[in-house]
Parts: C-alpha cells; structure tokens; sequence
C-alpha cells in the first residue's frame, strides 16, 4: 500500500508541474507579442470597430481581457475581421488562435472542424425582423415570405428546419457578409431578415429608420455562442474559459473595476483566491497569480461588459434574461477557483 500511495503521489506530482507548462499556442502568443483574435466584420455590441479604427463590443472584450491576463495589457489584440465563411479557416490554417466572433458552439463544429469550445458567453436564438408596412406580428405570418440571410451559419438550416416542420412555404436569399444582407433587406429583396436575435437588434440599431422594423417574439433554435480554439492544445482552451468564468465570479462576488483594489483587502477567502493573493492558480495556467485581477482591472466583470455593450447602456439595450448569472435566474454559471 506505501508503494502505491508513493506511485499516486509521484503521479500527481508530475501532472502539477506539467499543468504550469505554457502550451504551444500561449507561447507563440508570447513570442509575438500580441493576441491574434478572430472576430466579426461589424456586428454592433460584439464586435464592431469606429471611424479610427477602435474596436470594441462583448465579443472584443473577451479578447481584451485574455491579452490581460497574459500581458497586464488589454491592448495586445490584434482584431482580424472574418466573414462567417471564411472564420474556420482561419482558426484552423493557425492565421487566428482563437474565434471570438458570435458563433454558435454545435456538435458538428467539434467533430468536424477540428475546433474546441470553451464556453457560452452569450446564450442567443434565432430571430426575425420584417418591415412593418408589411403586416407580419409572427412567424405563422411568413408563408410564402422570402428571407436574407448570410452564408456560412447556422441559420439556413434552422430556417429550413422550422418551415419544414411547420409546414410552411419560404425562399432563402443567402449573402456572403452581413453588411450585404442587411443592405439587400433595407432595399426590399426580400420580406423578413433573420439571424441571432442579438445580429438583428445589433442590425435594425443601423438601418436609416429603424422605427419602421418590427422583431418577431419567436426564436426557432438554440444558438449558445462562444469562443473556439483549435483542438489539440488543452493549455491554451484552459486559458480561455477561466478567463470567462474568472469575470462571472467577480460578479457573483461583487468584484468590479471601481472596486478591485479596494477589494485585495478583503479577508473572503473565494476574493483571495480570485485575485491572487492567496495560491498559485494562475500559475498552473501558465500565467502570473494575479491574472484574473488584471482582467478586472482592465476589462471589468461579465456584467460589466454586459450592460456596456449590448445591455442596459448600450444602443441595443438587450435585457439580461438568460445571460443574467444562474444566482439570478440566468444560465451564466462558473466552476469555483480552487
């Protein structure tokens, strides 16, 4: 029994010092000096940038708050715009090293793509948005309708899965980007524009008159939407979804930017722990004890990032509903740190 408890031990030795070796992909990212992060061309809220180049939203935060924890620095992104087509690619072709970019996580993309989820940071469905002159208040409205959406998602086959369900007749008009789709819509190709609910509210915030749009109730599909990363480097994808969890605890334990140093001198332990003032967490991700500090301090907790970009402060004024944290009803929940 003394050999074997000494083989345990000797083996849980090695996979602790192993865990605090920084894996290929956070390398080169040290190397280069920069966080390459694929992102969306333009989708208000997520990722979107200014006249000067800026860029900012929900999507962009995360990256922000990876090159954070890495660098103490959120600047260290560089933003590559990708199309829904060309997004995979990219990832997989290593031109990216991670998908931050309002995609749905699904089995296929697992299985197929060679990709790895990490986690949802926004729970999201389907939706439609029709020109009110044309009379529609739900989808059983939309028989016969033609509808604009964008190659390379999910949406073609949920689209065709819930006319075909419901029986109802409908023709696809697909375009490659997302300014093209919404472009065709506003010029009338087609009746019904549909997306995430979160692209169509991001979407109708652009149109000339906005006011003349209506979004449908309905939603016709799951679309949990997260970062992905290539599969094969289990240290990196670590990386990524603490990073996450990380600022749903800071809100669960109402940690905040304004706070976070006044907060290092709180005695609760679950704090501590956060901030790394007390273990090595951070380490045995191949990172420094106060990485999830730095992203607070720089980035903020997801709340924050919520109501900032597509929330209660933002132009799309989204509620929380389902992305509020699970102690309020919601589905954001994150594993402890300890």
């Amino acid at each position: 029994m003394k050999n074997l408890m000494g083989c345990v031990f000797a083996a849980v030795t090695v996979m602790t010092s192993s865990a605090a070796i920084a894996g290929p992909t956070l390398q080169k990212i040290k190397d280069r000096g920069e966080l390459a992060c694929g992102v969306s061309q333009g989708i208000g809220g997520f990722s979107m940038p200014d006249s000067s180049g800026k860029w900012t939203g929900l999507d962009v935060d995360l990256c922000r708050a990876i090159a954070s924890a890495i660098f103490d620095d959120p600047n260290k992104v560089q933003f590559v715009a990708l199309s829904a087509k060309d997004r995979f690619t990219a990832l997989q072709s290593g031109a990216v090293d991670l998908l931050s970019r309002n995609t749905t996580w699904t089995m296929s993309r697992e299985s197929a793509l060679g990709m790895s989820f990490s986690v949802v940071n926004f729970y999201d469905g389907q939706g439609f948005m029709a020109n009110k002159s044309l009379g529609v208040s739900s989808l059983k409205d939309l028989s016969g309708a033609t509808v604009c959406l964008t190659s390379g998602t999910t949406h073609e086959m949920n689209l065709a899965d819930y006319f075909r369900t419901h029986k109802l007749k409908y023709e696809a008009i697909v375009f490659v980007t997302a300014d093209e789709t919404i472009k065709a819509f506003e010029a009338n190709r087609c009746d019904v524009y549909s997306a995430d609910t979160s692209a169509v509210y991001a979407q109708k915030s652009k149109l000339k008159q906005p006011d003349e749009y209506v979004v449908l109730p309905e939603l016709i599909s799951k679309e949990p939407l997260g970062p992905a990363v290539r599969q094969g480097d289990a240290e990196w994808g670590n990386i990524v979804k603490w990073t996450h969890f990380a600022m749903i605890n800071a809100e669960e334990l109402g940690v905040n930017r304004a706070n976070v140093v006044e907060m290092r001198k709180s005695e609760n332990p679950e704090i501590r722990r956060l901030l790394g003032l007390e273990g090595n967490l951070g380490e045995s991700l191949g990172l420094s004890k106060d990485w999830a500090d730095r992203i607070v301090r720089h980035v903020g907790n997801y709340g924050e990032i919520f109501e900032a970009n597509v929330g209660s402060q933002s132009p799309l004024g989204i509620k929380r509903g389902v992305n509020s944290l699970w102690s309020n009803g919601g589905l954001q929940y994150a594993p402890p740190i300890r």
